[in-house]
């Protein structure tokens, strides 16, 4: 995927137009929702311009090419997000490389990135994944298992766990998603309540080119987008 660069300007001025619409919609300021673009299928050089027009949080779905990436864009305004799902023998790749890793979907791997995150001196920030949806191909912990999972990743000694993370199922219209936001919402708020967490849960990663409106609209403060930016 190599779209022209005027094209790419032009896709992530609207879709940018479209988040703060959406979050004037949910009562919020448009800067209260981030970005991410969502770069695996796109060439460095369509990042460097992303980078060029202010677009700083890119997202990588696999952990080598996360780190590869991140070595050949060092120095440069970039903050990576893992989004994809990661296994334990390839947190070394991810830690310290990435801001924030939204696919923490068990304790044992939860284990694995504080201890690379303390072995380089560094804190990682982290997102608990909820498979809302019930689909088994997507990873995640169900809902009612969020608060014990959130509570025992926030309790390692180098993560920083700051909410909650959610694939919900293709569709071809945000609203037939609108009910999976809306329960990861409801299932921060609940994790908030029960879990006994240094700090309350405040993000919320969900929604892509598909629904990301329906899922600002719902509460997102993170929406992961790729095929609208480089289509």
């Amino acid at each position: 995927m190599n779209p022209a660069p005027e094209r790419v300007l032009a896709n992530l001025r609207e879709v940018r137009e479209r988040i703060a619409q959406a979050a004037r919609r949910s009562g919020r300021a448009p800067d209260a929702v981030r970005l991410v673009a969502v770069t695996k299928a796109v060439p460095t050089e369509t990042i460097r311009l992303l980078l060029a027009a202010g677009q700083q949080d890119i997202g990588e779905n696999r952990a080598r090419q996360l780190r590869d990436r991140a070595a050949e864009l060092q120095g440069a305004p970039v903050r990576w997000h893992m989004i994809g799902r990661l296994q334990r023998n390839k947190v070394k790749y991810v830690v310290p490389a990435a801001a924030m890793i939204h696919s923490v979907d068990s304790v044992r791997l939860a284990e694995e990135i504080s201890k690379r995150a303390a072995a380089t001196g560094a804190r990682a920030t982290c997102l608990v994944e909820v498979n809302v949806g019930g689909e088994e191909a997507k990873g995640g912990v169900a809902p009612a298992e969020a608060p014990r999972l959130a509570a025992e990743t926030a309790a390692l000694p180098a993560i920083d766990l700051v909410g909650l993370m959610t694939m919900a199922p293709l569709a071809e219209t945000g609203e037939t998603v609108r009910p999976v936001f809306a329960a990861l919402r409801e299932c921060l708020e609940r994790t908030n309540r029960e879990a006994r967490l240094p700090a309350p849960l405040t993000e919320l990663s969900m929604g892509m080119t598909q629904d990301y409106e329906t899922a600002i609209e719902e509460g997102a403060t993170i929406v992961r987008v790729g095929t609208a930016l480089f289509r």
